[in-house]
């Protein structure tokens, strides 16, 4: 009996993945980077990144420290992890300790300057109070962009929120519609500025490399096939490449998961072709 439910209970999650990762295939990636797309290299001169103690924000991070083209970054948090603290140790990072994040007034200086945000700061859903999660996820990105574009208007600019996979205002779930409503409500302040703003509907996203596990790495792998997972560093790269090409998309454009891998992929044939010039 034991074996026979176990039989089944294999083979309902086989063809669940089955199902998921044809979904996958055959939805995701409406857009594909132009190769003759005009590419600014001082479009991430100035980074700032936010929810870099969490798993998402510490790999977008990580791909931020590593681009040469990123002159300072700035990463506005709460509390340290480890790799802010080294960050902050080689001078790389400049770490800006916040506790009220619809509050900026006090950044003015550093807003003026910068050019790319990385906005993976959030939570889950689950036992979370509906008000506190709206709260989070609505009030504080929004509380940002105004203050940034009182402080500064002028291109190159771009604003990049991770929502994740089933946003939007028309879904059923209330965080769905939440984080829907913030993308929207960001791309209507950025409307005739100099800001272009991009939500990262964004799949399963791995941790940094150091810091997954091997049962992880190898689930990870089942659901590659349907582009529903991506590394936290290659999403931020993806944002690095997005803000880098000034005219290819437009304000309050959506990024899928595969979108993202696309723009990732591109950004690391763009760093190739450097270092190949280079020599």
């Amino acid at each position: 009996m034991w074996k026979k439910l176990l039989l089944t209970l294999v083979g309902f999650c086989l063809v669940a993945l089955l199902g998921l990762n044809l979904w996958g295939a055959i939805t995701l990636g409406t857009t594909t980077p132009d190769p003759d797309a005009e590419r600014s290299a001082s479009a991430n001169q100035v980074a700032m990144v936010f929810g870099a103690t969490g798993s998402v924000g510490d790999g977008l991070l990580k791909a931020v420290i590593e681009d040469d083209e990123v002159d300072t970054i700035y990463a506005v948090t709460r509390r340290l992890s480890p790799r802010l603290k080294a960050g902050q140790a080689s001078g790389r990072v400049t770490v800006i300790m916040q506790e009220d994040f619809t509050d900026y007034s006090g950044l003015a200086s550093q807003l003026a300057r910068v050019n790319t945000v990385l906005w993976g700061l959030g939570t889950t859903s689950i036992g979370m109070d509906a008000e506190l999660y709206r709260h989070i996820h609505e009030d504080f990105p929004v509380a940002f962009v105004k203050a940034w574009l009182d402080a500064r208007s002028e291109g190159p600019m771009a604003f990049h929120y991770v929502t994740g996979m089933g946003t939007g205002e028309e879904q059923r779930a209330q965080w769905a519609r939440d984080k829907g409503r913030a993308e929207r409500r960001i791309a209507e302040l950025a409307q005739g500025s100099g800001l272009r703003t991009f939500g990262h509907r964004s799949g399963w996203i791995r941790p940094a490399s150091e810091d997954e596990r091997p049962a992880m790495a190898a689930l990870a792998l089942l659901v590659s096939p349907g582009h529903l997972v991506i590394k936290g560093t290659d999403l931020g790269r993806a944002m690095l490449e997005i803000s880098a090409r000034v005219n290819e998309l437009g304000n309050g454009a959506v990024i899928d998961n595969r979108d993202a891998l696309k723009y990732a992929a591109a950004y690391r044939a763009y760093q190739a072709n450097r270092a190949e010039n280079s020599r």
